[in-house]
């Protein structure tokens, strides 16, 4: 008998005077870096609502029934959005590398889109002499303003006590001044802050939450009062409440309804989120994938909402029907899927996800780690 196999019988024997058991194979690691898609269905149903609601806002005239939709639409499309980005947004720390990833993924898209969108609507909207200004965001560009705006605060969130109910406050304070003038579209910026704030708070089992059987019930009668609610108040209140880009006094309202007006949006708001989300699919669907790409998406589509109008697409009688509601629904849900495709996103990273590692000085604590791993690599194999 050999010598091993001896020692393998000790280590047995000891195994088993001592209670210990076997060892067994160690478990396979855990795969890290894989994408929700929960949270990319949640982008990608998201971005289809924003798409819609831009196509029916010019048949929002004449229609009770369309601007009821729009309006609850609005109330809850881009809160949802900006929930999930707060929630993305939890590990920002301001470090090189997220910087980095700040500039190239927010800044530079949108001086390339504020510019592309002004050049665009200059001939869709005949005005020739509108001015290029990146301080004062057309169209959509304004969102990627504000996120620039509120992941940079982040680490500010994560240390105050109280964040949600001093972001409310801001929110509120601003709608008491009309001063707070369109640089950045700041008014819109702190009146979304507490939706972003909130994301930031936000944890895996809040979401699991609204993900239970109970609340997808549930759903189904709040999101059909939610529409009652709105086809009664098309008449009696503006639905600019939930743009969050105006103040009090720029929608011809005392003073203080801006307070009690973002109190009272951001709870329906939030309560419309919640349903929203609890319908929102936690597996694998063949929408998943275009979750990855929902900036493409809304940066795109805005090009043939605003030529739609200057093509004189809404023009025909029929389109103001319900069938033209519905085919004009469908369309804008085809085309912003199309533009979140990987095709379309390997054709306009270049400028939505620009690398331009020519701008930006490696870190110097990625430089040392790769130092080291060719030290230790020469060691191995010299």
């Amino acid at each position: 008998m050999s010598e091993d196999t001896l020692r393998i019988r000790a280590v047995a024997t000891r195994s088993g005077e001592t209670g210990a058991s076997a060892p067994r194979a160690a478990a396979p690691p855990k795969q890290t870096g894989q994408r929700d898609a929960f949270f990319d269905n949640a982008k990608y149903l998201a971005i289809v609502l924003v798409a819609v609601g831009h196509a029916w806002e010019p048949l929002r005239d004449g229609s009770r029934t369309v601007s009821a939709l729009y309006m609850v639409v609005y109330a809850f499309h881009m809160p949802a959005f900006i929930v999930v980005s707060g929630y993305f947004s939890r590990s920002f720390d301001a470090s090189p590398g997220r910087i980095r990833r700040l500039v190239t993924g927010l800044a530079v898209p949108y001086v390339v889109f504020e510019t592309a969108y002004t050049l665009f609507t200059r001939w869709t909207d005949q005005e020739p002499d509108r001015p290029v200004s990146l301080l004062d965001p057309l169209y959509l560009t304004w969102f990627l303003a504000a996120l620039f705006i509120w992941r940079l605060t982040t680490p500010v969130w994560r240390r105050v006590r109280w964040p949600l109910p001093v972001a409310l406050v801001i929110a509120m304070l601003a709608t008491l001044s009309s001063s707070v003038g369109n640089d950045l579209d700041l008014q819109r910026t702190l009146q979304f802050l507490p939706y972003f704030v909130l994301g930031l708070l936000l944890k895996p089992e809040h979401f699991r939450l609204v993900r239970r059987r109970s609340a997808r019930v549930l759903a189904v009668p709040v999101f059909a009062a939610a529409v009652v609610v709105a086809y009664w108040a098309v008449p009696r209140m503006s639905g600019a409440w939930f743009y969050h880009r105006d103040s009090a006094e720029e929608l011809a309202a005392p003073a203080w309804y801006g307070p009690v007006m973002t109190l009272v949006t951001f709870g329906c708001s939030l309560v419309l989120v919640a349903c929203f989300l609890a319908w929102v699919p936690g597996r694998r669907a063949w929408f998943t994938v275009l979750g990855g790409g929902t900036l493409y998406g809304y940066l795109l589509h805005g090009f043939v909402a605003q030529g739609s109008k200057f093509w004189g697409w809404y023009e025909p009688a029929w389109v103001h029907g319900p069938m033209g509601v519905a085919v004009v629904t469908v369309f804008a849900a085809v085309l912003v899927t199309a533009l979140c495709t990987p095709p379309v996103r390997r054709v306009f990273r270049w400028v939505v996800e620009p690398e331009m590692t020519w701008a930006f000085r490696r870190d110097a604590r990625q430089q040392a780690r790769e130092r080291n791993a060719v030290r230790e690599g020469s060691a191995v194999h010299g």
